[in-house]
C-alpha cells in the first residue's frame, strides 16, 4: 500500500454508471479476452481523477485523459510496453502518482450467509482501509480476530476486495486463506469479484490462488498531474518559460 495514495486523500465519487473498462474485466472473468494482437485500446479516464494501464495477454487497455494519438505515438504495445516505466511516467505527467504493478485476479462469490461481520468504526484509520477509500467507492469493512476485509467498487466499477491480517507474522496458519474464503461469502453466489495483488507479495498471492482466484492480467493505477496548455487555461509562455503541449 504505497503511502502516497493516502497522504493527500480524495473522496472517490459513488459509481453511477459503468466505465467501458468494466466489460473487459467481466469478459476476462468469463474467459473472453481481447485479441492477442499486440494492440492497445484507449478509453476515457476513470472517475475520481484516476487513470490506469491494464495488460491482458497480447493486448493492453488504457484509460486516460490523453488523446489516443498521443498514446499510440509513444509506441506502447500489448506485449508489455503499456507497463514500461517511461510510458507510465508519460501517462501520469511529471507530478502524477504511479501505483505499483499488480496482478489482476478474479474469483466467484459463494454467497449464502455472510461469514464476516461488517465493522462500523473499527479499522477506520487502518492503512488498508485508508488505501481502499483513496482508490475505490462504496467501501465497506468486514472482519474478525484474524484481520480486515475491504469490499468496494474498484477499478472501472468492478467489485473488488482486499485483505489484511492483524498478525501477518503468524504465517503458515491458514488465517489468510480462511479469511479470503469467508470474504467470498460476502459476494452473491456466482458473481465475479476482483483483487489486485503485487506479484512480489508471494504469500498473499499464494493465498488468493489457493482460494480459487485466477490471474487474468496485470494493472497499474495512476493519478495524473500534467502541465496545462493555454487552451486548457494554463499560463501563457513567457520569458524563461517553456510551453508544454500535452
Amino acid at each position: 500500500m504505497p503511502p502516497c495514495w493516502t497522504s493527500s486523500p480524495r473522496t472517490y465519487p459513488p459509481v453511477t454508471e459503468p466505465h467501458p473498462l468494466l466489460a473487459a474485466f467481466t469478459d476476462a472473468a468469463d474467459g473472453r479476452f481481447p485479441p492477442c494482437d499486440g494492440g492497445v485500446t484507449v478509453l476515457s479516464p476513470l472517475p475520481g481523477g484516476l487513470e490506469c494501464s491494464v495488460a491482458f495477454t497480447g493486448h493492453a487497455v488504457i484509460a486516460t485523459g490523453l488523446a489516443a494519438a498521443d498514446v499510440h505515438a509513444r509506441a506502447a504495445d500489448g506485449f508489455g510496453g503499456s507497463l514500461a516505466p517511461d510510458f507510465l511516467r508519460h501517462l501520469a505527467g511529471p507530478g502524477g502518482l504511479i501505483g505499483v504493478t499488480d496482478v489482476t485476479l478474479t474469483a466467484r462469490g459463494t454467497g449464502g450467509t455472510p461469514r464476516l461481520a461488517e465493522l462500523a468504526d473499527e479499522g477506520a484509520g487502518h492503512p488498508r482501509v485508508l488505501y481502499a477509500r483513496a482508490l475505490r467507492a462504496d467501501v465497506t469493512v468486514h472482519g474478525d480476530e484474524r484481520g480486515l476485509v475491504t469490499l468496494a467498487h474498484g477499478l472501472a466499477g468492478r467489485r473488488e476486495l482486499g485483505i489484511e491480517l492483524h498478525a501477518p507474522h503468524h504465517a503458515g496458519r491458514g488465517h489468510g486463506r480462511g479469511l479470503l474464503a469467508d470474504a467470498l461469502s460476502l459476494v452473491p453466489e456466482g458473481e465475479p469479484v476482483f483483487a489486485a495483488v503485487a506479484p512480489g507479495n508471494a504469500r498473499s498471492l499464494r493465498a488468493f490462488l489457493a482460494c480459487g482466484f485466477i490471474p487474468i492480467g496485470s494493472e497499474v493505477v495512476l493519478r495524473p498531474e500534467r502541465p496545462r496548455t493555454v487552451a486548457d487555461g494554463g499560463p501563457a509562455p513567457g520569458p524563461g518559460r517553456i510551453r508544454t503541449l500535452t
